[in-house]
């Protein structure tokens, strides 16, 4: 296949490009910038000197129609006015940025600030979560891949608020992100000074993914509800770790919730239910695209605790988007995305 890549600088498309290196389908990698046209890859990524020794290409239109698939990893805002002219015109094309996820036009403008893409490219586009919306994906021109946050919440929530093993009224999730998911600009809450030692709450009520969670609740879930979300900034580099506190339905066990989970993802890969671990942290899932997912169940409280943690750089953006280009074109869903976790 041959492959382009819009927004190849950040660090969503550098993990495209260290990924679909090592895809068996991939032969042609074209990296394209809004910025910074010209820029030899490798001397501004020197670890990848002799892999990508190429030319960063400018965004063109007539250009970009001939590849496979196109993957987008902009800011929001960038792609609802770019990528709707390609629909239909040949090649997949997998958004990694927030503007084809949220179907109301207007929970797009209230969270992201920005205007919506137009209405029926919205309507056409695919959420991209794989474990739950395959028949889709493998349909759909225009994937809407996840947002980091929202692929760790409802791989561990879906299952159990499907079967209402619990009650999705009264959610209360608290994640923390490694800062490689602000992006690679950087600004003071990103400055090692301020990062490092330091645990950061941000956006308290406000995130973007809210909006994005509730859907997926409601979509998947068949329960419409707001939920309590909050985010957690933590000096490390990779990894999302969501937890989720939910009351319990009565008379419901922890072994029949870690069953439910079981069940739900028998045969998808890159889940792993824990049910008995004794350490569970992020860096099980280092550089890898699986989602772990562990729970108990508080009999004092009738809470269930529902922990999950991924790689928001692979699970929460570039490898899922690989898993999608993959259930796209009827490939074995693994394709490219065998790594063991780097855990040391």
């Amino acid at each position: 296949m041959k492959i382009g890549i819009i927004g190849a600088t950040g660090y969503g498309g550098l993990e495209l490009m260290r990924l679909l290196h090592q895809h068996p389908e991939v032969h042609v990698i074209d990296l394209y910038t809004s910025s910074e046209e010209g820029t030899v890859f490798s001397s501004k990524y020197p670890h990848t000197t002799n892999l990508y020794d190429q030319s960063l290409l400018k965004i063109d239109h007539a250009q970009l129609i001939d590849y496979d698939v196109l993957f987008a990893s902009t800011p929001a805002g960038v792609t609802s006015q770019l990528l709707p002219s390609f629909i239909g015109k040949g090649p997949k094309l997998i958004d990694l940025s927030g503007d084809f996820r949220l179907k109301n036009s207007r929970d797009y403008e209230l969270w992201y600030k920005k205007s919506p893409a137009p209405k029926e490219a919205v309507e056409q586009s695919a959420y991209g979560l794989t474990e739950w919306n395959t028949e889709a994906i493998h349909k759909a021109e225009l994937i809407a891949n996840p947002g980091c946050y929202p692929t760790a919440v409802l791989l561990s929530l879906l299952p159990l608020v499907k079967e209402r093993l619990i009650n999705a009224t009264g959610l209360i999730i608290d994640a923390k992100s490694g800062v490689s998911g602000a992006g690679n600009t950087p600004g003071p809450m990103t400055h090692f000074s301020e990062t490092n030692e330091n645990l950061s709450i941000y956006k308290i009520n406000q995130h973007q993914h809210i909006p994005e969670i509730e859907q997926g609740i409601e979509q998947f879930g068949n329960q419409k509800t707001p939920v309590t979300f909050t985010t957690h900034l933590v000096p490390m580099t990779r990894g999302i770790m969501a937890t989720s506190y939910a009351p319990i339905r009565e008379g419901v066990t922890e072994e029949q919730l870690i069953n439910c989970l079981k069940d739900y993802y028998e045969g998808r890969p890159f889940i792993r239910v824990m049910p008995d671990s004794p350490r569970f942290c992020t860096k099980q899932v280092y550089g890898t695209n699986f989602c772990d997912i562990h729970v108990k169940v508080d009999s004092r409280t009738n809470r269930a605790t529902v922990v999950s943690v991924i790689d928001n750089l692979v699970k929460g953006a570039a490898g899922q988007a690989i898993q999608n280009m993959n259930v796209s074109f009827g490939l074995k869903e693994t394709l490219g995305l065998h790594q063991v976790p780097l855990f040391i």
